[in-house]
């Protein structure tokens, strides 16, 4: 089959949320405006996940996955996504479902001149320390990437999967996706996508890993940026 889009499904120790994952997905892909296929990264979870993502790879056509050794974060397990990934586009979603799958339908359609195009969370259902604390983090990185970006925390993105690719990632680098494109040269936008409450399991991410872990990030943002090797080739023979 000739897939057109590859969703990473990031998963550290969210067994209760896998099943309701599974049947939304599988919904997706029947309605997904690009033949698509789902890649679960299993970033070292210790509670139940493996086993059900194996199972659900096991019932369901067009599911895979791999799995770390031990928990490395979400900046690796996208990156290994990328690394994975083996059609023209790549996008990634969370566990917990607080955005929609169907919304990647929305960011299709704005393929044909972006390379990479990012959700923007209206409406948040998060508390209000969780979104105070994203809008600051999303402007000091504004303030140092000058990406435009409202929202690069927003968990639905698709990207060129050969630009991806090239993205030299490090821990925290997921939030400046689209800073990083902008590197290679590439087009980026945002647009509207709806969010929802999460009904199951623990977020993952507190004060520090949503504020001063970003800032700290935003710096070495900035020396990627000054040693950034970009090239194309004019010829070759």
């Amino acid at each position: 089959m000739n897939f057109e889009l590859t969703i990473i499904i990031p998963v550290y120790n969210e067994e209760d949320n896998l099943d309701r994952v599974h049947q939304e997905m599988k919904q997706f892909l029947s309605i997904s405006k690009k033949k698509t296929k789902i890649l679960f990264v299993n970033d070292g979870s210790k509670d139940n996940s493996q086993t059900l993502i194996e199972l659900i790879c096991k019932d369901t056509e067009d599911f895979t996955f791999i799995s770390f050794e031990k928990n490395a974060g979400l900046s690796a397990a996208i990156k290994a996504g990328f690394d994975y990934t083996d059609t023209p586009w790549v996008g990634y979603i969370d566990a917990d479902l607080q955005t929609a799958p169907e919304d990647f339908n929305i960011l299709m359609e704005f393929t044909g001149e972006f390379d990479l195009v990012t959700g923007v969370r209206s409406n948040r259902k998060d508390s209000f320390t969780k979104n105070m604390s994203s809008t600051i983090a999303n402007g000091i990185r504004r303030a140092f990437t000058d990406d435009g970006m409202d929202d690069t925390g927003c968990p639905l993105k698709i990207i060129r999967t050969d630009m991806a690719k090239k993205i030299p990632m490090f821990n925290g680098l997921h939030r400046f996706l689209p800073a990083m494109i902008l590197l290679q040269n590439g087009k980026i936008k945002q647009t509207p996508v709806r969010h929802f409450a999460r009904v199951a399991g623990v977020s993952k991410f507190n004060l520090w890993n949503r504020l001063l872990g970003p800032l700290q990030d935003c710096f070495a943002y900035l020396w990627m940026k000054k040693k950034y090797i970009n090239y194309s080739v004019a010829k070759k023979g």
